[in-house]
């Protein structure tokens, strides 16, 4: 690991023990209903959120240059790693560049500052909005327009993860997770994911 991010890392650390403490003292004076649990190690095998700051990530021809420590290169004869620049994000903005291990996959986090949202202008316009189940969401605005989002499809796939969940884990403890529930959740979030994204655009 570069030391850059293994500093960020023990950054993260410091920022974890002083939340609890914080949280410690609130419990303590009663103003605090849970008590705050002390930031634990990762489990033996599993993995660790890698941060890289902004300054140690280059951009080349479109693609993100991730250096990695001289350990791994004198390892595994590499000393970096490319991964493609979203179009949507502006490269100068970004902060720190985020590794995020869930459910089996690595997902790359960009931490930027956004600016402030403009106002929202008062109006008589307004949209109702009627969640439910096989209609996902029913809407009506007070222009006259009406639609409505089919729920049938999110519902489906709800019902077989958690039929396949329950068939995983039966007969185990309620908190048993394995590589196999891992993978599932994770292929179940990203339909969900994509249907939010579809009836979006």
């Amino acid at each position: 690991m570069r030391s850059a991010c293994a500093q960020q890392t023990l950054h993260g650390v410091i920022e974890s023990f002083k939340s609890y403490k914080a949280l410690s003292k609130l419990y303590n004076k009663g103003q605090l209903a849970n008590k705050p649990r002390v930031p634990s190690y990762r489990k033996k095998g599993g993995l660790a959120v890698v941060n890289y700051p902004a300054r140690w990530v280059k951009l080349v021809k479109g693609q993100l240059k991730f250096t990695l420590g001289k350990q791994v290169k004198a390892w595994f004869g590499i000393d970096h790693f490319l991964l493609p620049m979203p179009s949507n994000i502006d490269h100068k903005a970004i902060k720190e560049y985020r590794f995020v291990p869930r459910n089996g996959c690595l997902y790359l986090e960009f931490v930027y500052e956004r600016p402030a949202p403009e106002q929202v202008q008062p109006t008589d316009e307004a949209l109702g909005i009627d969640p439910g189940l096989n209609n996902w969401l029913t809407c009506v605005s007070t222009t006259g327009k009406s639609f409505i989002l089919n729920g049938r499809k999110v519902k489906s796939q709800n019902q077989r993860y958690n039929k396949r969940v329950a068939e995983l884990k039966k007969g185990k403890a309620q908190d048993y997770w394995d590589d196999q529930l891992a993978s599932l959740t994770e292929k179940r979030n990203r339909q969900m994911r994509d249907n939010g994204a579809a009836r979006s655009n």
